[in-house]
């Protein structure tokens, strides 16, 4: 059993829906509130909805989950043409952890983990701590102090959609 700490974001087309799709399709998962932020990047578009799954998955291993994310990005209609442009779907591998518990390292160009920049990102920390209160980040420290280091306008930017939700 493997267990995976994904980051999901859409923000084209039916944004809650989107990020639905991925909920759907991990039925032992656990849901973030949803999130609203800003777009990372030089790129100028609209604003992402965002949230965290964490799900377990006795049949996938770290590549296994990077193959679920991209069949769910391109069942969702994602168009990689530009770099950090708009997207309809956004399913990122955060975090692995194996069998046994322990978090899954790896430095391949295909599947880095943790993923890169995850210690940087408030759209990912934030939900991350609302699912996971005591969630560590391999390598780099608990997720409530990575969040605490971020620049104010960085974990501002971060806002709580209660008026949204993933629940099932």
């Amino acid at each position: 059993m493997t267990r995976a700490v994904l980051s999901i974001g859409s923000n084209l087309g039916d944004r809650l829906a989107n990020l639905a799709t991925v909920v759907a399709a991990l039925n032992a998962a656990r849901v973030s509130p949803v999130y609203e932020t800003a777009p990372w990047g030089p790129i100028a578009q609209d604003d992402y909805l965002n949230a965290i799954v964490v799900a377990d998955a006795p049949e996938r291993d770290a590549s296994g989950w990077l193959s679920f994310a991209h069949a769910a990005e391109q069942a969702a209609g994602r168009v990689r043409d530009v770099r950090w442009g708009p997207r309809t779907l956004d399913v990122d591998v955060v975090q692995v952890h194996d069998s046994a518990g322990a978090p899954v390292m790896s430095d391949d160009p295909a599947l880095t983990l943790p993923h890169p920049r995850t210690s940087e990102r408030a759209f990912v920390l934030v939900p991350w701590l609302a699912v996971e209160p005591d969630a560590v980040l391999a390598g780099q420290g608990t997720v409530r102090e990575l969040i605490a280091a971020l620049p104010d306008d960085e974990r501002n930017s971060v806002r709580r959609r209660d008026d949204l939700s993933l629940e099932r």
